[in-house]
């Protein structure tokens, strides 16, 4: 059956998501690239951009399992790019260059309509302007039975938790500390929501939790 899902998503240990002043020069806040350095010495972050080699084990076997079965992605617009406001011309196309990581219809939330955007290697960009029900219902459409995941950022991830809209969480607790950024669960009350930990496990680089809502 198919699900709504948050993987691989990263924080600190004082539960910080994103960094403080997110920027094009750091898109992750400042010290927030630190976060996801479990991911980029995997096996699967690093076929993503092209390049041989990486880790294999628990890190990247959580890396592998959270592109299983997924067939549409939602993202906010931080996620996509630095732009704010209206978009004034179709320059900026995402973080990624000409072929993404998705490979499969990304919604981007915006306030601002928007073209879709057809990329290399299957990934289309639509943009919604009608919020996170409607980008849910669109995804679900387009990944054809598929899982549908929720890749952030932190605000994004609050507005389905709260609407009770996200069945799985993986989270990849780094050892690092922020310090202050966007916390994930921040006056959310995740027992009240329905959640539950089923998974937890160790290794050198991050602590691997799974949530499920009863």
């Amino acid at each position: 059956m198919s699900k709504v899902q948050v993987s691989a998503f990263s924080i600190s240990i004082d539960g910080y998501g994103a960094g403080p002043r997110q920027s094009l020069q750091n898109p992750l806040g400042v010290g927030g690239l630190a976060l996801h350095e479990w991911a980029f010495a995997t096996r699967t972050f690093r076929r993503m951009f092209g390049q041989d080699g990486g880790s294999t084990g628990l890190d990247e076997d959580f890396a592998a399992r959270s592109f299983d079965n997924v067939g549409a992605w939602i993202l906010g617009r931080n996620m996509f790019g630095p732009v704010r406001g209206p978009w004034l011309d179709d320059t900026w196309k995402g973080w990624w260059g000409e072929n993404p990581p998705y490979h499969v219809p990304v919604f981007v939330l915006t306030h601002y309509p928007r073209a879709s955007i057809v990329m290399e290697g299957g990934t289309i960009f639509h943009f919604v302007t009608e919020g996170i029900q409607a980008a849910l219902e669109r995804a679900r459409a387009a990944a054809n039975g598929k899982d549908v995941r929720i890749g952030g950022g932190v605000a994004v991830i609050q507005q389905y938790l709260r609407a009770r809209l996200i069945d799985e969480l993986h989270i990849a607790i780094s050892p690092v500390l922020l310090g202050s950024g966007e916390r994930l669960f921040g006056d959310m009350d995740m027992v009240e929501l329905g959640y539950r930990c089923t998974e937890h496990v160790s290794t050198e680089k991050a602590t691997h939790v799974v949530l499920q809502r009863e």
